[in-house]
């Protein structure tokens, strides 16, 4: 299930992170910056429970969450999303799953995982601000169920359409949000027109 979170702020601030001139510090700081943007879209349909509320007058009713919120950035350029969700959501936890590409098989394979030791319960947000061929998604998902995550929604910042239809059609009932969808892919799995490598453009690392 795609969603993609339609925002005219989000659109201003993609304009210039395509930008190849846009410097790694700018870059870092809209890229937090449409991650915070896509938060309210990403939990709108979070479960609450209602509880009592004291205000300064009288008792009323509010609501809390029903479950705790793990977010899960895909190493490295995961990391560059996950700020703009700890800016919205500090009280969540915090998982980590590394991934390189394995250059026989060329599939995503997992070299490291840490996580919360209990995941059924909790709402799981697997972030990485590109999805590209979707192989990395797949294993992250693949990943946390094992681990028994049954709760997981994937967010990224901008998507290709080879990318959406392998992660829908290994996962047709994931939640998917993304800023863009984009053209395609090229020949050498970029996403156009995409915004280059942005593990390379958040940490400074670009050629």
């Amino acid at each position: 299930m795609l969603h993609t979170v339609d925002h005219p702020m989000i659109a201003e601030e993609l304009t210039r992170l395509r930008d190849p001139a846009c410097p790694s510090p700018e870059f870092r700081q809209r890229v937090r910056r449409i991650a915070s943007l896509m938060v309210p879209t990403v939990t709108a349909n979070f479960e609450t429970s209602v509880v009592p509320c004291n205000t300064p007058l009288e008792i009323t009713s509010g609501v809390k969450l029903t479950r705790g919120i793990i977010l899960v950035p895909i190493l490295r350029a995961g990391l560059g999303f996950l700020d703009g969700f700890l800016d919205l959501i500090p009280q969540a936890s915090v998982a980590h799953i590394g991934l390189a590409r394995n250059e026989t098989t060329l599939e995503a394979e997992s070299y490291y995982l840490k996580h919360p030791p209990v995941l059924d319960d909790k709402e799981v947000i697997i972030l990485d601000p590109m999805l590209a061929t979707g192989g990395s998604a797949i294993e992250a998902v693949s990943r946390l169920r094992g681990a028994g995550a049954n709760r997981i929604r994937f967010a990224c910042l901008v998507a290709a359409p080879e990318g959406v239809s392998s992660l829908e059609t290994a996962f047709p009932e994931l939640a998917i949000y993304t800023a863009c969808v984009d053209r395609c892919l090229n020949s050498s799995g970029y996403i156009l027109p995409g915004l280059g490598d942005a593990g390379d453009r958040l940490f400074g690392t670009c050629a």
